[in-house]
């Protein structure tokens, strides 16, 4: 009989300074806090891309969104669940771990699975940052030039990194969760605006063409989608910072259901009104005027807020790996302004943010989110040791079979498509060049 996550993890019986036997926090996040983390995470770009992906995938695509949102919430739980097991069996991981999904990696199988694991998360947050970065650049240039000063994308870039930079010197989640909460309502309210300027163009625009679906089309559509529900890579972290990590679970279905709630209403109309017109970033779609200048505005300020949370896992195992202090210090700054640095160069060599989001989430994003959790989760049902052992079910062991299958066979075809359109259709110039 499989057990559920709260039976994975013992009741705490004493406290180590602030984190509990069993990775436990007396101060941590709890599974509110958890859930807005994890929507401030996910939801934002995805709201901005999902409209245009459905040009690849019609109508389709709608149920695409709700099974992709189903999965990843599933795969969630399990990867909590792997989480619980490898605290339960292993002491060295019950003091606080800055790096838990590749650790889970390590149990599972050794040296190779952490190394698989750390090159993946670290290019998905890293793509994902510099999604981030392009889209907030994006809109401000657009919200400038709309007031009359045009100025270069390229030089938003450089001014928005700039920003950005005093902040990625906090420490762990738990340190910035004011930026989390700010991040999920500037979305929500976004959304709401989002919908009711949709629906004043729906009264003046002509009926709206659709493309046709192709293999590349769907595919490259199906990236996004991934991309849009994979928020995998930094949820290890925030259950690493919560106070009962058994209750992980609970949180990421709260989250789920929120982002599909913010999701699937500004996907479906953007789709309906605008057909091929929808462009990867919806809001140079919709028409000029009050209501997307607020929605430029507040978006602009999810994704500030999302890029803090999203860089803040491949920091902190990139000072693991270096022996930079938890605490703060010079060394924090030095090694956090160098990953700036590097961000910064690539949106100024590839300043096409759907392109990349499409490639970063066929590949290592469908990895972390659809393939990875169920078979850490599976691989630790079946090992042996001193431990109470964890059986998986039969109907566990079906799920985690299929959606291992049909994950990497998107994830493939995803990919692929995304490599073909950057080399072709979506290539631009860098802008140093």
């Amino acid at each position: 009989m499989a057990q559920d996550s709260a039976s994975l993890l013992p009741h705490v019986s004493s406290v180590k300074g602030e984190i509990g036997l069993y990775g436990h926090h007396t101060h941590g996040l709890t599974v509110l806090t958890t859930a807005v983390f994890a929507v401030g995470e996910m939801a934002g770009s995805g709201v901005l891309a999902l409209p245009a992906a459905l040009n690849g995938t019609g109508y389709i695509g709608i149920l695409l969104n709700v099974m992709c949102a189903i999965v990843s919430a599933y795969t969630g739980m399990l990867l909590g669940r792997c989480w619980l097991m490898v605290l339960h069996r292993y002491s060295e991981y019950q003091e606080h771990s800055r790096y838990p999904y590749p650790a889970i990696g390590q149990v599972t199988f050794g040296k190779p699975g952490r190394l698989l694991v750390s090159c993946a998360i670290n290019f998905t947050l890293f793509g994902v940052s510099v999604v981030f970065l392009l889209l907030a650049s994006e809109n401000i240039q657009s919200l400038i030039q709309d007031a009359g000063a045009n100025i270069s994308f390229c030089y938003w870039l450089l001014i928005v990194a700039g920003c950005l930079l005093p902040i990625t010197w906090l420490g762990t989640p738990k340190d910035f969760w004011p930026i989390a909460v700010g991040a999920v309502v500037a979305t929500s309210v976004a959304c709401c605006v989002i919908l009711a300027n949709i629906a004043e163009d729906s009264k003046t625009l002509p009926p709206a063409f659709y493309p046709k679906i192709d293999f590349k089309g769907f595919f490259f559509a199906f990236g996004t989608i991934c991309f849009a529900f994979g928020g995998h890579p930094a949820f290890p972290t925030f259950q690493a910072d919560m106070r009962n990590p058994e209750k992980f679970g609970k949180a990421i279905f709260i989250a789920y259901m929120i982002v599909l709630l913010m999701y699937l209403p500004v996907a479906i109309s953007g789709y309906v009104v605008y057909g091929s017109h929808a462009q990867d970033n919806i809001l140079q779609s919709v028409s000029a005027g009050p209501m997307r200048y607020t929605v430029e505005i507040l978006i602009t300020l999810h994704l500030i807020c999302s890029f803090i949370i999203v860089i803040n896992p491949v920091c902190q195992e990139g000072e693991q790996l270096l022996h930079i202090p938890t605490s703060f210090s010079y060394k924090r700054v030095i090694f956090r302004t160098a990953m700036m640095a590097v961000i910064l160069f690539v949106a100024e060599s590839i300043p096409h943010f759907g392109a990349i989001l499409s490639l970063v989430g066929g590949s290592t994003t469908t990895l972390l989110a659809y393939i990875l959790p169920p078979v850490f989760y599976l691989k630790l049902c079946s090992m042996e040791g001193s431990w109470e052992k964890v059986t998986a079910s039969l109907h566990e062991k079906v799920a985690c079979a299929e959606i291992i299958a049909i994950g990497a066979v998107a994830g493939i075809a995803s990919t692929y498509s995304a490599v073909s359109d950057l080399a072709t259709s979506s290539f631009s110039k860098p802008c140093y060049v």
